[in-house]
């Protein structure tokens, strides 16, 4: 290992997974890479009111600087990393994104590399892909590296086709300590459950995956759990939770007999984007059914670690069949692999390894 660095990090929230799905992936990776002697400045806006939908204090793993959702707050923050090793900064911090983008730029220098972590790869590529005129596009070559949440090849490729110098995909993993087996709870219990906000770019495939299904199988139980499905229109056998704050999600993936995983659009079509809460539900034990996407059995084994569905009527056919014990030996298989392969631990090795001196990196996992 080289010397440690210094790294302030400019995104959405480090303490509030409130409206803030990266909040598991930046905890996982930025705790892990503390652990490794690296010293984190998290810089986080007071906005979307996640300051006070707080799940978590301030960590002793890392510095959280949340400063006003301002212009002047922005710059404030900016003027406080000049000096930092690594200075990066995530998309989706959700006020100010433009501003930031440009000026972290303004902080390169002898000593000092700038990163673009992009934690929702498919819709930037969209997005500026149909937009020429997105101030980011021409940003893109200016940052010393990107890197992704995921998306594999086909991301990497893009990316490069926007002129990105290097762009380097750290998936989703596994915090041990965070995310394990519990005792299952009644008010949890069901045959199929699924966590996940409504999105427009989910909702087309919850229909199909989850809902269908849930239609389908009537004496099957069912329970749908994340902001936004209040008004959703659902069959009888389908409890509605509302939130499920970060403290509740191991009961949550342990007590049904299967956790349904659903990809958003953009993430599917490119593939290799496994979600966070896949590792979760791995690292709970729990047994997992996916919608079907390129690049899952570099992650689980189909059919022993994880099931893949093609199709809302192959998850029905797949609960047809599953059986408690099958289902505990499932998760137990997924757990083992979670554990073995897939924890913050190992992507913090492979952070490391891109930015030892003298060691070039050329992707892939450790």
């Amino acid at each position: 290992m080289g010397a440690p660095l210094s790294i302030a990090f400019f995104a959405s929230s480090l303490v509030s997974a409130y409206w803030n799905g990266a909040a598991t992936y930046y905890r996982g990776m930025v705790r892990a890479l503390a652990g490794l002697g690296h010293r984190i400045v998290f810089y986080e806006p007071d906005a979307y009111e996640r300051q006070s939908h707080r799940d978590m204090e301030d960590p002793d793993w890392a510095t959280v600087v949340v400063y006003p959702a301002t212009e002047s707050g922005v710059m404030r923050s900016l003027e406080a990393a000049k000096g930092s090793d690594l200075v990066i900064k995530a998309s989706g911090v959700g006020v100010f994104d433009e501003l930031l983008e440009r000026e972290v730029l303004r902080l390169k220098g002898e000593g000092t590399q700038v990163v673009f972590w992009d934690v929702d790869a498919p819709a930037t590529l969209e997005r500026i892909a149909e937009d020429s005129d997105d101030p980011f596009r021409a940003l893109i070559p200016q940052y010393d590296l990107v890197l992704t949440y995921g998306g594999g090849d086909p991301i990497v490729r893009r990316y490069k086709s926007f002129g990105a110098r290097s762009c380097i995909p750290i998936y989703n993993a596994l915090d041990p300590d965070t995310h394990f087996p519990v005792h299952s709870e009644p008010r949890l219990e069901a045959d199929l459950s699924f966590l996940g906000n409504r999105l427009p770019d989910r909702e087309r495939r919850v229909d199909e995956f989850f809902l269908a299904v849930a239609k389908r199988l009537p004496e099957r139980r069912f329970l749908l759990a994340g902001s936004g499905w209040d008004d959703k229109e659902r069959s009888g056998n389908v409890k509605y939770l509302g939130h499920v704050g970060t403290a509740d999600h191991n009961a949550f993936n342990c007590s049904p007999m299967a956790i349904l995983n659903v990809s958003r659009d953009g993430m599917a079509r490119n593939g290799f984007s496994p979600a966070t809460r896949v590792f979760e539900a791995a690292g709970a034990g729990a047994c997992m059914i996916t919608d079907q996407w390129e690049g899952v059995e570099q992650f689980f084994e189909p059919e022993r670690e994880i099931y893949v569905a093609a199709s809302g009527d192959e998850v029905a056919e797949i609960l047809d069949r599953l059986t408690p014990a099958l289902a505990a030996a499932v998760g137990s298989r997924a757990l083992t692999r979670v554990r073995a392969q897939h924890t913050y631990a190992h992507r913090a090795r492979q952070f490391q390894e891109i930015f030892s001196a003298g060691k070039p990196y050329t992707g892939g996992m450790p």
